[in-house]
Parts: structure tokens; sequence; C-alpha cells
């Protein structure tokens, strides 16, 4: 996948001659230094380590200046795959912003007529951006030169959010990874160049080269490390490893390296087993104050009464949803503090637990405590100013029409007093008696990626994602003062983060969701939104990728007598995997891996899920058909030995003999046995 040698590059530098906030002085910002024009640098070559290590001691910019900063590469050869290893020295009087390293000159499929795309973690899922025989365009044509593609807003760059990328073709593909447990930015960058043959259908020229210049799709990990005069640093390291198969086998490289440092955190074991929840908004910043904390125990009643373990409260803090930040008091036009407490505890009593909507990351930029204290706390560009996240609309056609949005403010985790604030903040929730606390946006920092506030106590441009587990683990030690059975919960958890929070909540209402977290978390607990008034096929979403179900009717403003079908359908599905826990909960989630599903006509069946039980290796095959209209009959094989036997449908109690061939009713799912 790397076969044109005479294409090859080493590194790429970006090191402008003036800085970001002095843009009036001389010098210039776009200077690049490029690896493969530098005078041969010095080789050393270690067989036993099976590396070589390559040194420029003195560099030339792209316009002639010759700078004390040298550059150290490193490659090392390990049986299955290499690693990339840089190193900035910088003794000269300018920032070194960009290090691309390594940086391939060209990205092919294994054989030609093979479609080539890149693959990658976003929301819980993942995104796939096609590289050939077109190539989406991420940037806009006005900022480039070449099409592009990076991230698709500033969470979904690369590491440490997504640490990996897969480059795939149908049969095989490249893993390129950090390989180190590193918190700082690389993001993933490719080019076409020299770009379309036809913009029309954004397609790749089918010849090696057009015009006389080569075709070529070049790949960058792009850190960005700014590094400071006098100060030297050694990039994350990268790994790249060639892999046969779907994106699985890409996956399972990363999750055995995973494995070898992360733990699993601790979860209450009110959480532990299969159950669903309820979410409910109850305010927002255009005051709906739809339900006072008195009446939330009729919330609980309904819960218990439909088997529901849980409720996600929603706008209970000052100001209600999305305003307010990062203040956790409770809005008193809905109740007193002691209402809320004293409403949290009966419900409890009903076998409910309750779990209260919290935010951390932003702060509202309206209030008078952001403008007299905490605006010096935000994350700030290099020009001194505050990121702003646009916010969020609610209910009225004025805010609606994004005339009164409350525009949010990333704060900065890197700051001491910030996390205090933060501590004292979660100490409320305790306060209050809640089961728990689910952080709404814990995976991400708006637009903002690097702080540059000194005053904050880090160094300039650092990470802002660097103390993502760290707040959690701050409030961990809160929480084990008082009960050991307090959950913490957060939005589309990025990989890392489930090695603190217990639980991770996202939306995946698509027939096309990849279960990628699912995949590369068997055991951990995740659940999604259920909003459909017959919302069958979100229910069999949640058996096939095993996920909790959150009832939320009205768009979690209304209750679950609003929608009985989808209660009623969803109550069959949990008690379907309650008995077959050993295999739908407990086993370990295979997605298609072990079983082949074929249509009647002969084509790949979507959607189905393996799962294995850890007692014995026993499979069970979860299959549903998503049509709304048409009924489809299925073909199943296990793909080693083993033959399956016999299925039920979760709307069906009696389990019935099979030879593999299932027939399924619209919006219907059968879980299929080995046994």
């Amino acid at each position: 996948m790397l076969n044109r040698e005479e294409l090859g590059l080493s590194f790429q530098l970006l090191v402008p001659t003036r800085t970001a906030e002095d843009w009036h002085t001389e010098g210039r910002r776009d200077v690049i230094v490029e690896g493969a024009r530098q005078p041969a640098p010095l080789v050393q070559e270690d067989k036993g380590d099976r590396s070589v290590t390559f040194r420029w001691n003195r560099i030339v910019l792209s316009n002639g200046e010759g700078v004390d900063i040298a550059v150290e590469c490193r490659v090392r050869a390990s049986a299955d795959h290499v690693t990339f290893s840089i190193k900035i020295e910088n003794k000269s009087s300018h920032f070194v912003e960009n290090v691309c390293y390594p940086y391939f000159g060209d990205i092919a499929a294994q054989r030609s007529s093979e479609p080539l795309k890149t693959f990658l973690y976003k929301y819980g899922t993942a995104q796939e951006w096609s590289l050939r025989p077109v190539y989406d365009n991420l940037r806009g044509y006005y900022g480039t030169d070449y099409p592009t593609q990076v991230g698709e807003g500033a969470a979904y760059c690369g590491a440490p959010m997504s640490p990996f990328i897969l480059f795939g073709s149908p049969s095989n593909g490249l893993y390129v990874a950090i390989a180190s447990p590193s918190t700082e930015l690389v993001a993933w960058q490719t080019e076409l160049r020299p770009g379309y043959a036809s913009s029309i259908d954004s397609r790749v020229p089918e010849t090696p080269q057009i015009g006389g210049k080569d075709v070529a799709i070049r790949f960058a990990a792009v850190h960005v490390p700014f590094v400071a005069p006098n100060e030297t640093r050694e990039m994350t390291p990268i790994m790249v490893q060639a892999f046969v198969g779907s994106w699985h086998a890409g996956a399972d490289i990363y999750i055995k390296w995973r494995n070898s440092w992360t733990k699993r955190p601790e979860t209450p074991s009110w959480a532990e087993g299969p159950h669903s929840w309820q979410q409910i908004h109850i305010n927002s910043p255009e005051d709906e104050l739809r339900r006072p904390f008195t009446e939330l125990v009729e919330i609980g009643a309904e819960c218990a009464q439909h088997g529901v373990l849980a409720i996600q409260l929603v706008g209970w803090n000052d100001g209600g949803q999305d305003q307010g930040n990062p203040s956790h008091d409770p809005d008193l036009r809905l109740g007193t503090f002691d209402e809320l407490k004293t409403a949290i505890a009966k419900i409890q009593e009903l076998g409910v637990k309750v779990v209260l909507f919290s935010k951390f990351t932003w702060a509202d930029r309206a209030t008078k405590q952001f403008r007299e204290r905490l605006q010096r706390l935000a994350i700030k560009d290099p020009y001194g100013d505050y990121y702003v996240h646009k916010g969020y609309q609610y209910q009225t056609s004025t805010q609606l029409l994004d005339i009164n949005t409350k525009r949010l403010v990333p704060m900065c985790f890197l700051s001491e007093e910030y996390l205090e604030l933060c501590k004292s903040e979660f100490r409320k929730i305790l306060d209050l008696g809640a089961d728990g606390i689910l952080y709404d946006e814990c995976e991400n920092h708006g637009q903002a990626l690097l702080c540059f506030d000194l005053s904050h106590g880090h160094r300039y441009g650092a990470p802002v994602y660097a103390n993502d587990r760290y707040l959690i683990q701050l409030f961990r030690e809160l929480a084990a003062q008082r009960t050991q059975e307090f959950l913490f919960a957060g939005e589309a958890c990025y990989d890392w983060e489930l090695e603190t929070y217990g639980l991770s909540y996202h939306r995946s209402w698509s027939k096309r969701h990849i279960p990628l977290m699912r995949y590369l978390r068997p055991e951990a607990q995740i659940m999604t939104a259920v909003t459909g008034f017959d919302d069958r096929n979100m229910i069999n979403q949640c058996l096939l990728y095993r996920y909790v179900i959150s009832y939320e009717p009205y768009h979690f403003k209304g209750r679950l007598g609003d929608f009985p079908a989808t209660v009623e359908y969803g109550t069959k599905m949990d008690a379907l995997r309650a008995e077959l826990r050993s295999y739908l909960w407990d086993g370990e989630f295979r997605d298609t891996l072990g079983a082949i599903a074929c249509n009647e006509d002969g084509s790949f069946h979507h959607p189905y899920s393996v799962f294995q039980r850890r007692s014995d290796g026993k499979r069970a095959v979860v299959v549903a058909n998503y049509d709304e209209h048409e009924a489809r009959t299925v073909s199943l094989t296990l793909a080693i030995s083993g033959a399956l036997k016999c299925y039920r449908t979760v709307d069906d109690r009696e389990w019935h003999s099979t030879d593999g061939q299932i027939r399924l009713d619209p919006q219907s799912a059968a879980v299929v046995l080995e046994k």
C-alpha cells in the first residue's frame, strides 16, 4: 500500500518567522521545511534494534534561511509493524508549530481496481471517507491547493479522541496510530495531488500521472507541538501496520495495544446488568419550566411501573439546560434545593435511580460570573481571545432563528483554579443525593484543541484534552467519601474516557450505524436514545449492539405513557436479553465476525451481530429486518464449525428449531443459538 518509492517523503515542519498575534510585523506564517529538500542527513543504523536514525543538525527554511533547529527521525521495524519517532531540538528564535511525521508520499489500495477509504472513530460510531475512486474533500477549496481531508470539526481530527486511522480496501488495509498513551494532539491528514481529474464528481485520476504531474494521495500524522525556542521535544511515536480483512482486523491491532496499558472503570452494581432508562428535560434557556421538583416522583412511579431502572434528569440546574454553565445550583423557579433532594429520595424508595445531567466543559458567556471571574480561565487562542461555541437553540422561533442563543465558552481543564471550581459544583450534586451524573459533552471542547494562556499554569499551546480523565478521577475521589455506588456517565465517551466513565450515552439513529465503540469495548455500558412512537428498529438496534435503552418521547420532553408501543416492545426486548444474558450481555460482542447472513437473492444481509458466550464459546446471532414493510428470509451460517439450531423473536416467547433460515417480519429481530 506504500508502493511508489519515487514518491517517498521524510518529514515536514511549519516554522513561522512571525507569531500569530503579531500579524503586522515582518516575517511570514507559512514557512515550510520539507525534509526531502534538506541536505543529506547523518545516518546511524542499529541492527540489533532493527532501527535507523536520521539526523539533520541544522535545517533550511523554504525562504532559504538556515536556522538552528535539529531534527532526528528514528524508524524501527518490529515483526509486524514499523514505528516512526521524531525529536525536535529548537535552538532558533522561532516556534516549531507543526511536525508532519511520518509523511507518506502516496497511499494506494493493494489492488488498483479496489476502492480505498479511511475509517476512524466519530461520536460512538465510525466515520468513513472515500479516497478512491472519488475523493471526499472536507475543506473549502479556497483555503487549500489540493483536495484535503483532516477531521470533520475540531473534535474528530485525530488523537487522543481518534487514536488510530485505517486506510482500507474491502480485503485489507493499513493501520496508523499513536504508539504511546499520550494526550498530545496528533491529527490525521490526507491530500489528493495534483487534484481531481473531474471535479463535477470528485473523481481521482485513473492514471499514475495527469498533466505531467504524479497522481498521489499523501498522508501525514500532523503533530502540533509549538516547540518553543531553546526547547527540545519528542513527538508522540506513530505505529504503522498492514492487516488483512475488514476494519475489525485493524481495530484488533488497536485493542491489543490499548489493553496493554488501560484499565476498566469501577461501575456501581445497579448499572451492570440489562436495564433501561428514561431521559426527561424540565427546563431550557427559554424558560419552559415544565415540571416542578415536587412532581418528579410521578415520573419515578411511572418508571417503576414499566421496569425502567433510572431517570436522567435534564434542565434541573439554574437557567435550565445549556444556560448558566457551569452552575449546578437547582433552578429555584422549579423548587428549592431541599425539594429536589426530597424528590430524589422518594424516587429512590421506588427502586428507581436518579442521574443528574451535568456540564463542566462550558461557561455561559452571558453570565455575570463569566464576565467577572471565569473569562480568564477560558481556553485562549494564539491571539489571546477565548473560543466561542455557537450554542444550542431551544423552543421559541426567536432562538430557533439563532437570534438570542446562549453562546458557550470552552473552559481550561489545565487550570487548577477551574478544576477546583468544578469540584465545588460537583459537591452540590453529591449533596442532593443523586445516584450519578451524566456529563453532557464530556467528549469535546468545541473548536478548541490547544490553550495558549500561560497564566493557567501550562505551556504555550498545551493540549486541552489532557485532563479529561483527570477531572473524573477528582470527582471519583469526592464521591467515594460518600458511596461506592455512584455512576459516572458521559456523552459519547471516546475510548480512553471509558477508563473513568462507567457508562456512555450517544445517539445512533441510523440504519448504517457502525458499532465501533461497542467492538472496541465489548464490556462497556453504552446507551442510546429511542425517540420514535413505534420505534421497533431502534429497539432492535439496542439488541444487536448491546445498548441500554434511553426512552425519550417528544425529544426527551415527554413521559413513558406517551409512546406505549415503543415501551411495550422495549420491555419484551429487555426480557429476552435478560433471559439470554450469558450470550447477549456478558458474552463477547463480535459484530459480524463468526457468521454470514444472506438474503434470498444471495446478497449480504444487514444488520446482524454475533455474541460469543465466555463460558463455552457458543455463539448467538442477532438478526434484524429494518424494512418497514417487507418481510425477509435470511440464511445464517457460522463461519467456523458449529450449526445454528434454534431461534426466537422479540415478539414471540416460543423457541423454534431452524436449519439456519429465519423469516423476519418487518421491523422485527430474532436471536439464533448455536446450542
